[in-house]
Order: structure tokens, then C-alpha cells, then sequence
């Protein structure tokens, strides 16, 4: 099952690993690894990618933050190939990109010597901007039937699937809502009618996948190889200019 029906995909500019990832999930498919697995070695992809932006070495780290995005679309894809969707799996793919992201702009942060204010705000922009197009992703996704493994509003713990235990999930939520309650309360309160929308249409949503977690880290590494790391966070920060111009573009235009 796709997250969207064909007639409603979209040109998604932060999914360009899909195609890639794909082929990863199905060579999966007969095996016993599961899409957990997946999102564990996304996991390591993104702390390789940590160390060799320490090390200064900005190709390779670029790599493998491409790569983590590659095996980030592929757990899904592997989850959909098997037919086993898990709410475990869903908290711990978010919590460990929001995790990887922090330790991403702390050690960019850091090793520039930017003052602390800058970091925090660098951090806090660029959740506000994944938040912005995974919320008008899920509605159109859900409007549409198609992948609704993630809900529009996540304020109760989910019932575990049958594949799951409900502890497991309960604990992974409450990791969830610490590491994201904040971001999908405030970007809800912004645009809180677009919940009851009946479509977006496919020109809206590929501008707001500038905004999409594959996006950013290309953005991220494509700035650090040119040489940019030193103003990387604030332009991190003033890429968040988009949040209100969406906003406006999704209430008053569409």
C-alpha cells in the first residue's frame, strides 16, 4: 500500500531516495529483517554522517546523510511490502530523526562557535518546518485513504497493532509527545482549518516538500560541501520565512 493513492501522488522533493529505497525494501522482502531493523541503520547512517561533519570531511558526510534518508523512506516501504504497519515503528522512526537532527545542528553549533541562542533557534526552525509539511502531509493522506499509520492529532496513544505489544507503543508515544507535542500544537494553532480541507493541490504540496526532512539534510550537506557551514544555522533560520507564506497561501489562496 503507497501513502497516497496514484492519482494523488505528488513530486515530493525530500523523497529523491524512494526509488532507491524501494529496491532496498523488496531485495528485504523474504527476509527476516523488519523495518525496525530498517530504522536502526538509519540510525547509524545519520551518526556516521555526525562524525565525518566533525572530521570536516563534508562529502562523505553528505553521503551518508543522503543514505539515512534513503533507508528512512525504506523502513516504510518494507513495512507496506510485508503489510505489517506498527505505531513502534512509526514513534521510533520520529523520535530518532528528531534526536539526530538536534545532534546535527548542536555539532555544526559547536564546532562554529555560534552563540547558544543561535543553535536553539536553528533547532527549533528547522522542526517547525518538518512539522509544517508532515501536517499537511497526513491530512491529504488521510483524506485520500492511504497511509494513516500517523494521525492528524496525536493526543492519545494509539491501539497497538496485533504484531505489537501496547506497552511498547504507549512508552514510544510518550517519547513522541515530549520530542514533538510542542511543534505540532504550535503549527496546528496556526493553520488549524486545514484539518477540515478537502484537498491540496499537487503544485502546493511539492513547494511545502522544501520543508521535508530528505530536503533539508540535502540542504544541509550541500551547504557544508560548499563551504558554507559557518552561516549554515542561520540560514537554517531564515528558511523558515516559508512557514507563514505557506500558512497564508493554504488559508486564503487555496
Amino acid at each position: 500500500m503507497s501513502k497516497l493513492p496514484e492519482e494523488n501522488k505528488f513530486f515530493d522533493l525530500s523523497d529523491y531516495g524512494r526509488p532507491v529505497a524501494k529496491i532496498i525494501a523488496n531485495s528485504l522482502k523474504h527476509t527476516r529483517i523488519t523495518p525496525i531493523h530498517v530504522t536502526l541503520w538509519f540510525v547509524v547512517a545519520g551518526m556516521i554522517a555526525l562524525y565525518f561533519i566533525y572530521q570536516e570531511l563534508y562529502l562523505l558526510a553528505t553521503f551518508f546523510l543522503v543514505l539515512k534518508s534513503i533507508l528512512d523512506a525504506a523502513d516504510g516501504e518494507l513495512a507496506r511490502i510485508k503489510n505489517t504497519p506498527s505505531y513502534v515503528g512509526r514513534y521510533l522512526d520520529s523520535v530518532s530523526d528528531i534526536l539526530l537532527n538536534l545532534a546535527l545542528v548542536v555539532l555544526i553549533g559547536m564546532t562554529n562557535k555560534d552563540h547558544s541562542l543561535i543553535i536553539f533557534f536553528a533547532f527549533i526552525s528547522l522542526q517547525l518546518q518538518g512539522t509544517l509539511y508532515n501536517y499537511y502531509y497526513v491530512i491529504l493522506r488521510n483524506i485520500h485513504a492511504g497511509d494513516t499509520t500517523s494521525r492528524i492529532i496525536e493526543n492519545t496513544s494509539p491501539i497497538a497493532f496485533p504484531t505489537e505489544k501496547q506497552s511498547h507503543v504507549n512508552v514510544l508515544f510518550a517519547m513522541y509527545k515530549f520530542c514533538y507535542g510542542v511543534f505540532d500544537y504550535l503549527i496546528y494553532q496556526l493553520d488549524s482549518s486545514a484539518k477540515d480541507a478537502r484537498n491540496f493541490p499537487n503544485w502546493f504540496m511539492t513547494a511545502v516538500s522544501l520543508y521535508g526532512l530528505g530536503f533539508q539534510l540535502l540542504m544541509i550537506g550541500v551547504l557544508l560541501v560548499l563551504g558554507l557551514k559557518s552561516i549554515l544555522l542561520p540560514i537554517l533560520i531564515g528558511y523558515s520565512i516559508g512557514i507563514p507564506l505557506f500558512i497564508a497561501v493554504r488559508r486564503w489562496v487555496l
